[in-house]
């Protein structure tokens, strides 16, 4: 736990304790502070780092309730709704002490990313919704078909295709974090614009991502389906909407979705990335929220 005294923001590994549920994250850079949202859900946050952005920017990432070390519900593997996590992160906000702070939610992190600027403008200085989109469900799921197709016409060929396709089928019957890891590693290849031209570059994140089984059910276990296209015009955060051309998940479909309900937003698409254009294109993405936060400083 922090020792009574120390800087919430001094770098390193934070952990402390926040009505009465374990809170870890992880301070890193220079510059107004962003919290990062990993994805997922329960995707472990080390995949998040961003050493370019942290030049520009005092990043604290979170490592989500029900991953890594912060603390897991009575109801794990259910219950982690929009509306917890949202309530986590004000939570650690309100640590922070900070009148204004950024948060960058990467893919469903950019989903309670969304959900919190609707509820919590007053924190905000502004919002990078990386890899999000406004709707989940069936539409999202159709829209994730049609781009996985095309992500196997191009691969068509490659001996190791099947195993993401296979990946793909695992993901309905994933009951516990191993198969949920065995999933986002069989996954990663898809995830990415050109990860076999880049196998050696992208190989280590490949075998070392990791995540905790969250079921996506609320603690009803009924599914937390998540549609704000009629809310999103209330958005007044100032928002950067950043999408990688080849993402499968979140592709630009959405950002373009998002772009034009959220008043004022801008939108970048990284042309040579797919789902983790931090790691892709590091130097762009970085330039990107560094002017974002220029322009937005208060």
């Amino acid at each position: 736990m922090n020792a009574l005294g120390t800087n919430p923001l001094s770098p390193g590994t934070h952990t402390v304790d926040l009505n009465g549920i374990v809170q870890r994250y992880h301070v890193h850079g220079t510059g107004p502070v962003c919290l990062a949202h990993s994805g997922g859900p329960g995707v472990f946050w080390e995949y998040m780092r961003m050493p370019a952005v942290e030049r520009h920017l005092t990043m604290v990432y979170v490592e989500p309730i029900g991953t890594g070390g912060s603390g897991r519900l009575e109801t794990h593997p259910h219950g982690y709704t929009r509306d917890r996590y949202a309530e986590a992160l004000d939570n650690l906000i309100g640590h922070l002490a900070l009148p204004k702070v950024y948060l960058l939610g990467h893919s469903y992190g950019g989903f309670v990313v969304q959900h919190y600027a609707l509820r919590h403008a007053d924190r905000l200085a502004g919002i990078i919704l990386y890899e999000s989109a406004p709707v989940t469900g069936a539409e999202h799921f159709a829209e994730a078909m049609r781009n996985l197709e095309e992500f196997t016409r191009r691969n068509a060929g490659n001996p190791e295709l099947q195993e993401v396709l296979d990946a793909f089928g695992s993901i309905p019957a994933i009951s516990n974090d191993e198969e949920f890891t065995a999933a986002i590693r069989g996954l990663l290849p898809a995830y990415l614009a050109d990860y076999w031209g880049r196998a050696e570059e992208f190989a280590p994140m490949r075998a070392s991502v990791s995540g905790s089984h969250i079921s996506g059910l609320d603690e009803h276990l009924a599914p937390d389906v998540i549609d704000d296209r009629e809310l999103l015009g209330a958005i007044t955060t100032p928002t950067l909407v950043i999408v990688g051309r080849y993402d499968v998940i979140c592709g630009v479909r959405w950002a373009h979705e998002l772009d034009k309900l959220i008043p004022g937003s801008e939108l970048l698409i990284l042309e040579d990335s797919g789902h983790f254009g931090h790691l892709e294109e590091p130097e762009e993405f970085a330039r990107a929220i560094a002017a974002f936060a220029a322009s937005t400083a208060v």
